[in-house]
């Protein structure tokens, strides 16, 4: 290791995600009317300014209560971003941190007023959730945090060490999976949410 490197930044929170929007008028209704977040600005090109290529745009972003954003892409085609077709729907999300599992049920009913499709409330021990979809096909996900930052630091204990193992089973796996012993998935070593395996019976 190049000791000479200066030390990483300490990263303070997330400034902002971005995704392709469709549309401009339908994700606004979306993130300020519905879920509250307020259109707070606004960049227009032709060009791409990390890139230089050709791409006309208009980028904007939504607040959240810690001065971070979410942000879109609108290219002005009314093309929305296609799903991965090796990945299921579920897997890529953002969530959303509200104070209280009340927070989580009004929005619900807020968003079924608003003829939203919502899971949950769903019950994650550490915390409650509630998932549903945004115009543009983005998984989103409402959390309301039920551990206090004592349970969270000793969640972090042990996290190394639990990932760590799932590595070596991992390398173990791959190997067996090379010499044609196992074509299954690899499982978890353990299972935290033993309340969601179907009984045999």
């Amino acid at each position: 290791m190049n000791t000479a490197l200066p030390p990483p930044a300490p990263v303070q929170q997330l400034h902002h995600y971005a995704y392709r929007a469709r549309d401009a008028e339908e994700t606004r209704h979306f993130y300020e009317d519905i879920l509250g977040l307020p259109l707070y600005h606004i960049i227009q090109s032709d060009y791409v300014p990390s890139t230089g290529e050709y791409c006309p745009y208009t980028h904007f972003f939504f607040r959240l209560q810690d001065g971070s954003f979410i942000a879109f892409f609108d290219l002005g085609d009314d093309v929305a971003a296609e799903p991965s077709p090796n990945t299921p729907k579920w897997v890529n999300h953002i969530s959303f941190r509200v104070n209280t599992v009340q927070e989580l049920e009004n929005t619900k009913a807020r968003l079924q007023a608003h003829g939203i499709e919502v899971l949950g409330v769903t019950d994650h021990h550490i915390f409650k959730s509630i998932y549903f979809f945004d115009p543009n096909g983005i998984r989103l996900e409402l959390t309301a945090q039920l551990a206090d930052e004592f349970q969270m630091l000793q969640e972090s204990k042990t996290a190394h060490a639990r990932l760590a193992e799932w590595n070596a089973r991992k390398e173990q796996w791959r190997k067996e999976r090379a010499s044609g012993q196992t074509s299954a998935p690899l499982k978890p070593q353990s299972n935290d949410r033993p309340e969601f395996v179907p009984s045999s019976s």
